[in-house]
């Protein structure tokens, strides 16, 4: 089976003396479960994997029973340490108190009980984690696959990952594009909104946020106006609201609103976003084309490879720390500005969605950016470019 990179943090944190609980967060979908039996498939430190997923919510002493038993089973065996797996952890209500206090516990006497837990809701776990357990965890964050994992376990192409994104579950599902469309919506995307955003969420129009999510995934890599949005959605809402939901999205890692790059941060927040999804078979999913009828259609293509770039840059700014924009003055734009630091590397597409312009040169005009490329033609090849680690690229 094949291996993501965070594997070998995991087993390597894991094998390191007790100072911090691992958490492994990131979307729906992307294998932290099945990255965590990897783990214990190989480990050698006894271990006790639990799962909250059938439990009920307000059964808070559940955590406290399970973390009894990992403590009775080290204690029987004699086990110089132990570790604890606890998954689905945020479907306990006020998990992280509990959690505080168990291992707080441990600590307090000496108990070598390690601990990693991991969760499908970004949010819950934010959440608790800074709440409650400020200075107790470590994150590893683990995202959507890339296409070199794509290819690597899957054999795909780069067209096919462009196209059909970076979900594993639903990869031997592409050569019936409606069942694979089908499952993504019902599989991936109705828990991921229905359980992960509208129950964990202040959302007071439901309706309202499937729409705009729909709808921001359908306009991924198009720069459209809220106000315009609101023309196009069935439910009532304001700016404001949608400004919101967005932001939950992007908490998420299902949809960010990229802002234009600007000077001062007024300038930023005011502007009009840029839909962009994490992944692209969010793109796909929503869209009726084929995958022959957009790969032959050259304007169309254009705008799935610039959404795949969009999602790769997005998918890696958390971890490496760096802010994605977008920028646009009249005619010109440069489809996205990577601040990092103050270090900012302008980046434009070229695919043949449409012609040269002379963003690139205005943008460096106005702003001095440390690095200026060209992605795709007479730029860093498509294929180099995925296959690349985002800091070799960027200033």
């Amino acid at each position: 089976m094949y291996r993501r990179k965070e594997y070998d943090t995991l087993v390597k944190r894991i094998a390191e003396p007790r100072a911090f609980i691992q958490v492994l967060m990131g979307p729906r979908q992307v294998g932290k479960s099945t990255l965590m039996g990897q783990v214990l498939e190989s480990a050698s430190i006894p271990h006790l994997l639990v799962s909250a997923d059938s439990v009920d919510e307000n059964d808070s002493g559940w955590i406290v029973r399970s973390w009894e038993s990992a403590r009775a089973t080290m204690s029987m065996h004699k086990d110089k340490e132990f570790l604890l797996v606890i998954d689905e952890i945020q479907k306990i209500r006020n998990w992280s108190e509990y959690v505080k206090r168990e291992w707080d516990s441990d600590s307090l006497h000496g108990l070598n009980l390690k601990v990693v837990l991991l969760g499908s809701s970004r949010l819950m776990l934010r959440k608790g984690l800074t709440e409650s357990l400020a200075g107790r965890f470590e994150l590893i964050r683990i995202g959507h696959w890339s296409y070199t994992e794509m290819k690597d376990a899957f054999d795909w192409s780069l067209d096919e990952w462009i196209y059909f994104g970076g979900y594993p579950g639903c990869a031997r599902l592409i050569g019936d594009e409606r069942r694979w469309r089908k499952y993504v919506k019902d599989a991936l995307v109705a828990p991921s909104i229905e359980k992960d955003v509208i129950l964990t969420s202040r959302i007071y129009k439901p309706a309202l946020m499937k729409l705009l999510f729909e709808l921001g995934c359908s306009y991924s890599s198009e720069i459209l106006s809220l106000t315009k949005i609101l023309g196009q959605l069935q439910d009532a809402g304001n700016v404001t609201t949608l400004q919101s939901y967005m932001n939950i999205l992007k908490q998420c890692n299902l949809l960010a609103g990229i802002q234009k790059f600007a000077n001062d941060d007024a300038r930023k927040y005011q502007s009009v976003p840029k839909f962009q999804v994490y992944n692209n078979a969010l793109l796909t999913a929503f869209h009726g084309t084929t995958f022959k009828d957009t790969r032959i259609d050259t304007r169309a293509w254009g705008r799935w490879v610039e959404s795949g770039v969009g999602a790769y840059l997005l998918g890696q700014a958390e971890e490496v720390g760096y802010e994605v924009y977008y920028w646009r003055e009249r005619d010109d734009e440069v489809d996205f500005i990577v601040n990092r630091s103050g270090h900012v590397t302008a980046l434009e597409v070229k695919s043949g969605r449409r012609g040269m312009n002379s963003g690139l040169p205005h943008f460096a005009e106005h702003f001095h950016p440390n690095r200026s490329l060209v992605i795709g033609t007479n730029g860093i090849s498509l294929e180099d470019f995925f296959t690349a680690n985002v800091e070799d690229i960027i200033a």
